[in-house]
């Protein structure tokens, strides 16, 4: 039987960037990966595109209870040190507007290939269709074990799971169960970045209609996190960029703490004050605006003809309500009952705390087990730091864990 310096379990960005380090470190190293091939989701990231990084990376942009860990890995191997391999990998980076940052091919697969390329160049094994099912420690190191009765034995093992989105690429949330053999714990892991359920009639009418609008949670009638961007009408509720930005606290609220009240507030004209709206439709209602046209101009038709509908229910709105009419369209309340599955989830909120971890990656409680990628607990922002993550977690794990890389 081989034995292996470092064992990688999961193929993903992470784990292929940790076995790409290991090596270079001077380990010998063996990537273990449950599909046919690692990367596939890699390849979805991004709608096919891959947001590989942003330009403001920065601890603020993750969970507060993981910023320290996330700024000692970053100062280790930040945005400069992940362009550089990269660009040294052959990969080229563009921005957009907005500081994401993605190959200038704009297809994730450009991506993959080059970390295929540079693993085949570094002769790095790749064993696919290993579902791992056990960890054991022995003196030495460690013994891991397929659902197929494979074992591989190793000194080192970097745990580069991932969460539990997109389970149809492989992704089972079986890593965690690893973790807690071997003396970690588990935060609940529930969807993030995920459309979300609303039972409301504009939801089904405005199915399709996108509008820019802010967003606010409100659990128990208390702000929880705002946004603005995209809001997008569904047959099933709310989505679009606006939504998405504040789906963690609302899948965690209902999913994970079983919060009953939670409800998102929308702006639905965001580039208006309260009192610039209210007096706009004062100024329309003494120039007998009928209700179909009282807000065109301002929302999309399809918007304007339901509201008016709702006027018209309820009698003449006359000018003393114009009022109400603002506070309406500035406030507009739907109650959220649950989120989209793992299937429509970008990522993961919940998995192993990084306060278990050490700066380096390594485990508090197991000598030898590091952890990479999304299996931890860090909670990424939207726009590339996902992927970040990825990228500086694996590398730093693949040097650390390396016999070469230990102190480096």
């Amino acid at each position: 039987m081989t034995r292996y310096d470092v064992v990688v379990i999961g193929g993903g960005p992470a784990g292929m960037t940790a076995s790409i380090f290991a090596k270079r470190s001077g380990g010998q190293v063996i990537l273990l990966e449950k599909m046919a091939k690692p990367g596939k989701k890699l390849l979805i990231t991004g709608a096919g595109r891959c947001n590989l990084l942003n330009e403001k990376l920065d601890p603020s942009f993750y969970k507060p209870e993981a910023r320290a860990l996330v700024k000692a890995v970053f100062e280790n191997f930040g945005r400069e040190r992940i362009l550089g391999f990269f660009k040294e990998l052959g990969l080229y980076v563009a921005s957009d507007e907005t500081g994401r940052m993605f190959p200038v091919t704009n297809q994730a697969a450009s991506v993959l290939k080059i970390l295929e390329l540079e693993m085949g160049r570094m002769k790095i094994p790749v064993k696919p269709g290993f579902d791992v099912r056990d960890i054991k420690v022995f003196p030495g190191g460690f013994r891991v074990g397929s659902s197929q009765g494979q074992i591989i034995e190793s000194s080192k093992v970097i745990l580069c799971g991932g969460g539990r989105s997109y389970p149809a690429l492989g992704a089972d949330g079986n890593a965690y169960g690893l973790a807690q053999k071997l003396g970690h714990s588990v935060i609940d892991p529930v969807p993030s970045v995920v459309p979300l359920l609303v039972k409301d009639p504009w939801c089904h009418f405005l199915q399709g209609q996108k509008i820019r609008a802010s967003v606010a949670v409100l659990c128990g009638g208390k702000p929880v996190k705002e946004s603005r961007g995209e809001l997008l009408f569904t047959q099933y509720g709310l989505s679009g960029t606006a939504v998405l930005d504040v789906s963690d606290p609302v899948s965690i609220l209902l999913h994970r703490e079983h919060q009953k009240e939670v409800t998102l507030e929308a702006d639905l004209l965001p580039f208006m004050t309260e009192k610039e709206l209210e007096a706009e439709i004062s100024g329309r209602l003494k120039k007998n605006f009928s209700a179909e046209g009282l807000f065109e101009g301002l929302l999309p038709h399809k918007i304007c003809h339901l509201i008016a509908k709702e006027i018209n229910s309820r009698g003449d709105p006359g000018p003393l309500h114009s009022g109400r009419l603002a506070k309406m369209l500035k406030h507009r309340r739907f109650k959220a009952h649950g989120t989209r599955g793992w299937n429509e989830a970008e990522f993961t909120a919940g998995g192993i705390p990084a306060s278990e971890i050490h700066e380096d990656l390594r485990s508090k409680f197991q000598k030898g087990l590091y952890f990479a990628g999304e299996i931890l607990d860090i909670q990424a922002a939207r726009g590339g730091y996902q992927l970040a993550w990825a990228w500086a977690s694996g590398a730093c794990a693949g040097r650390f864990s390396s016999h070469a890389g230990r102190g480096s």
